[in-house]
C-alpha cells in the first residue's frame, strides 16, 4: 500500500537542509518533473487511482488512545475517553487514591524516538512551549516520569542551537538515550513511591507519550491508559498531571502571577516555530552526525572483536545465541502434509495483536523467561528488556504470548500467559514443552484482526518455535498473516459468519486440517474435524496462503531456509 504526495521546492529545500548531496537533489527534481511528479504553482492537478481530499481548517489537535493507536481522540474528548475507561477498569472495585496521585494522574510523558521527532517542526514546538511554559513559571507534576529519547542525535544540536534545552529540563525532558524508549515498554519501573500507590489503591493512571504505539501492557505493566500525542501535548500533560482533564478550557496550573495559566497561552505560534526552524536546524548538524554515525564511541570501539569469516557465537551469552530456523530444514520437494492431532494452545477473542503475542517491553522475573535468566546467572536488576534480548531464542521463545493481558478462554479467570495442559493450568511456555515432548503440534485460536500492531516479527517467530503449526481466526492484519506463513506456520480463516462460538469450539478439542495439499495448490477449502468425548464437527475452512511465492515459503519450511537455499546455490 502506499501513498504519492507530489515534490516541490520544499521537498529539495528538506533535502538540501538535511545534507543530501546536490547531485542527488537535481536528480529527485529531474525525475520527478519527467514523471509529471513535480509541483508547480500552476501546474494541473496530478492523476492517481484515487486521491483524498482534506480541508486544512477541520484539522485541530488530537490524541490517540487509551489501548490501540487507530483509536483517535479530539482533544476535548480525553476526558471523557478515560472517564469510560475508569468505569469499565473500576466496576466493582473500591475507589481508592492517594494524597496527590489519582485516577488518570500522568505517571509517564515522554517525547520518544518515533517517526513525529523527526520532524523538526513538532520537537521545536515542544521546546517553545516549554520555554514559554517556564516563562510563565509553571512546573511539571512530582509525579510524572519525564523523558526526551529523539530519534536523531541532530535533535539535540537544534534544541542547543535554538536555546531550548534548558527550559525542557527546567521541565524534566532531560535526554536519556537516542532510539526506541517508552513506545516499547524501555520506561523503566515506577519509582517506588508511585508503583506501591498505584498498586494498593487500585489506580487506573495514564502515560502520554510521542511514540506510534500503545497497546495493552506495552508501555508499562502498571499503566492502563496510554495516549499517543505529539510532543507538544506531551509536555503540556506533563505541566497538567492528569488526563481527567479538558485541555481545550481547563488550565494546566497557575503562573508566578497567581493566574491560571491555559493551553493556548503557551502553544507557540505557526510563525515562531518556523522561525526557530530557520534559526536553528543546519545542513551542518546532519553533515556532522551522520557523517560520524558508524564509527560507535569509545566504548563500542573497545569490544574486542575476533576476525572471522563467520560469527564467533558465545554458548554463555543471554544476549545472543545462534538462531534454531535452519535445523532439521524441510525438504520443498515433499508433498504437502495435512495437519493431525492438534491441541489449542490459546483460544482468543477479536483484537489480539502481534503486541499480544510478541515479547516487549519489561522481563518478569517470575515468568519462564525471569526464571530462565536467573537460572543462567542474570539478576533481575540485569534483565534489561526484551527489545535488547531479542537475538536470543531461548529468552525470547519464553516471552511469546507473555502478554500481562492476555485473556485465554481456556485458562478462564486468569490474564497473561496462561493455558492448560490435560486439565493443568501451568504458563503457555511450559504447556508447549509439554507438547513437544509428546509429539503434538499446536493450534492457535482467534477472532477477528488477528495480529494487527507491530512488533511483527518475533509474533510470528516465537509462536512456531512454541511448535504452532496453525492458527485459525476469523480475520487477520494482512502483515502477520504474511509472516506467519514465513515461519511455516499455517493460517487458516473461518468462513463468513463464522466463528469459535458459531461452531460451539470450547478449545478442549484434537484438531485435524484435511486437504492442505489440494487447498494450496489452488481451492483453499481445507476440511476442519475437530474431535472431542467421541464426538466430531466437521466444516470448511480457507487456507490463507495467499500467493506463489508465500507456497514456495511454506514448502521450504518458511521464509529463511528459503533464503538460505537461494544464496546457497548462487555460490
Amino acid at each position: 500500500t502506499i501513498g504519492y504526495f507530489p515534490i516541490d521546492h520544499a521537498t529539495l529545500d528538506y533535502l538540501r537542509m538535511t545534507n543530501r548531496s546536490e547531485e542527488l537533489i537535481a536528480l529527485v527534481e529531474a525525475y520527478a518533473k519527467a514523471q509529471g511528479l513535480f509541483l508547480l504553482p500552476d501546474a494541473p492537478d496530478p492523476i492517481y487511482s484515487d486521491s483524498l481530499e482534506l480541508d486544512i481548517n477541520t484539522i485541530v489537535p488530537s490524541l490517540a488512545g487509551p489501548k490501540r493507536p487507530q483509536d483517535r481522540l479530539e482533544l476535548p474528548q480525553v476526558k471523557a475517553n478515560f472517564e469510560a475507561l475508569l468505569a469499565a477498569s473500576k466496576a466493582g472495585l473500591p475507589a481508592g487514591h492517594n494524597t496527590n496521585l489519582t485516577d488518570g494522574s500522568v505517571v509517564i510523558a515522554a517525547i520518544t524516538s518515533c517517526t513525529n521527532t523527526s520532524n523538526p517542526a513538532v520537537m521545536i514546538a515542544a521546546g517553545l512551549l516549554a520555554q514559554k511554559a517556564v516563562e510563565k513559571g509553571l512546573h511539571t507534576k512530582p509525579w510524572v516520569k519525564t523523558s526526551l529519547a529523539p530519534g536523531s542525535k541532530v535533535v539535540m544540536d537544534y534544541y542547543n542551537e535554538a536555546g531550548l534545552v534548558p527550559s525542557l529540563e527546567a521541565l524534566g525532558f532531560h535526554l536519556v538515550g537516542y532510539g526506541c524508549t517508552t513506545c516499547i515498554g524501555n520506561s523503566g519501573p515506577l519509582p517506588e513511591p508511585i508503583s506501591e500507590a498505584v498498586t494498593k489503591d487500585k489506580l487506573v493512571v495514564a502515560a502520554v507519550l510521542s511514540g506510534n504505539r500503545n497497546f495493552e501492557g506495552r508501555v508499562n505493566p502498571q499503566v492502563r491508559a496510554n495516549y499517543l500525542a505529539s510532543p507538544p501535548l506531551v509536555v503540556a500533560y506533563a505541566l497538567a498531571g492528569t488526563v481527567d482533564i479538558d485541555l481545550t478550557k481547563d488550565p494546566l496550573g497557575t503562573g508566578t502571577n497567581g493566574q491560571p495559566v491555559f493551553l493556548k497561552d503557551i502553544w507557540p505560534t505557526n510563525e515562531e516555530i518556523a522561525a526557530a526552524v530557520r534559526g536553528s536546524v543546519k545542513r551542518e548538524f546532519f553533515e556532522h552526525q551522520y557523517g560520524t554515525a558508524l564509527e560507535g564511541d569509545s566504548n563500542w570501539k573497545a569490544i574486542p572483536v575476533k576476525e572471522s569469516d563467520l560469527f564467533d557465537w558465545d554458548a554463555h551469552s543471554t544476549y545472543v545465541k545462534k538462531p534454531p530456523y535452519f535445523a532439521n530444514m524441510a525438504d520443498p520437494t515433499a508433498p504437502v502434509q495435512d495437519l493431525h492431532g492438534l491441541k489449542v494452545l490459546a483460544s482468543l477473542g477479536d483484537s489480539v495483536t502481534t503486541d499480544h503475542i510478541s515479547p516487549a517491553g519489561n522481563i518478569a522475573k517470575d515468568g519462564p523467561a525471569g526464571k530462565w535468566l536467573v537460572e543462567h546467572g542474570v539478576k533481575p536488576a540485569d534483565f534489561n528488556s526484551y527489545g535488547a534480548r531479542r537475538g536470543h531464542d531461548d529468552v525470547m521463545t519464553r516471552g511469546t504470548f507473555a502478554n500481562i493481558r492476555l485473556r485465554n478462554a481456556i485458562a478462564p479467570g486468569t490474564e497473561g500467559g496462561w493455558t492448560t495442559h490435560n486439565g493443568e493450568q501451568m504458563s503457555i511456555f511450559d504447556a508447549s514443552l509439554k507438547y513437544k515432548a509428546e509429539g503434538i503440534g499446536l493450534l492457535v485460536i482467534a477472532g477477528k484482526e488477528y495480529g494487527s500492531g507491530s512488533s511483527r516479527d518475533w509474533a510470528a517467530k516465537g509462536a512456531a518455535l512454541l511448535g504452532v503449526k496453525a492458527v485459525l481466526a476469523e480475520s487477520y492484519e494482512r502483515i502477520h498473516r504474511s509472516n506467519l506463513v514465513a515461519m511455516g506456520v499455517l493460517p487458516f480463516e473461518f468462513l463468513p459468519g463464522e466463528s469459535r462460538e458459531s461452531h460451539a469450539l470450547t478449545g478442549f478439542e484434537t484438531y485435524q486440517f484435511v486437504g492442505i495439499s489440494q487447498a494450496i495448490s489452488g481451492n483453499k477449502q481445507v476440511t476442519l474435524k475437530a474431535t472431542t468425548e467421541g464426538s466430531t464437527k466437521t466444516f470448511i475452512v480457507k487456507l490463507r496462503v495467499d500467493t506463489p511465492r508465500e507456497v514456495e515459503y511454506f514448502r521450504s519450511g518458511g521464509i529463511l531456509p528459503y533464503v538460505l537455499r537461494q544464496v546457497a546455490a548462487r555460490q
